[in-house]
């Protein structure tokens, strides 16, 4: 039972870190033991140690006598949070993929686009996060996709506060559009180039909102 512990956290980490993702948990949020353990069938001494985990990563925080809370990050943590991303992202789609990695990031656009058709701006924000998500993906790297994990569920937390525009994810789509038809050209310096311009807006326009 003491080796398979470290992995069961880890699985339970990795489902709130995408709970975060997602928007499912927001900024300020009180996360209990007991209730996710139950939620997730697990031990509360395993839940507490992917709170440790997800602590050391700066998405959730411990208060003294109060508990432990959805982490809300400041406008210092926006340009680190960039930083990667654009080391990690860029690199991902100048390098390709296959066929199918390609078809998944179409396939987020078309989220996207559907997700907008509904007015459903939660679903839209989400899409979103798949489509970077998806970008990713084209390195096939276990090791960056889990990276990517950490820095969508951030950026979540940033969006949030960005997100109070209703039509905040919208802006996006067109841009998603355009680097993704790049990809698919096989036009990748073009689709690297497109994706840094778009990470540098975003991320002026993300400490517009934060007051930075």
């Amino acid at each position: 039972m003491r080796v398979a512990t470290p992995s069961v956290a880890d699985r339970v980490a990795a489902e709130l870190r995408l709970q975060l993702a997602e928007g499912l948990l927001l900024p300020g949020a009180r996360l209990t033991e007991s209730t996710i353990s139950e939620e997730l069938g697990v031990s509360r001494n395993t839940v507490r140690e992917a709170f440790a985990e997800l602590a050391s990563e700066r998405l959730v925080v411990r208060h003294p006598n109060r508990g432990v809370f959805v982490a809300s990050l400041g406008p210092g943590d926006i340009h680190d949070v960039y930083t990667v991303r654009r080391f990690i992202e860029v690199s991902a789609i100048r390098g390709g993929g296959s066929p199918a990695r390609i078809a998944a990031v179409r396939a987020a656009v078309d989220e996207g686009r559907a997700a907008a058709a509904a007015d459903d701006e939660e679903a839209l924000g989400t899409a979103n996060q798949h489509f970077h998500r998806a970008i990713v993906a084209l390195a096939e790297s276990r090791r960056l996709d889990t990276i990517m994990a950490q820095v969508l569920a951030e950026m979540r937390l940033f969006f949030h506060k960005a997100t109070v525009d209703a039509h905040f994810y919208r802006g996006y789509l067109a841009d998603n559009d355009e680097i993704c038809r790049a990809l698919e050209a096989g036009q990748l310096e073009r689709a690297g180039e497109l994706l840094l311009a778009y990470l540098n807006r975003s991320e002026e326009r993300q400490r517009a909102v934060h007051g930075e």
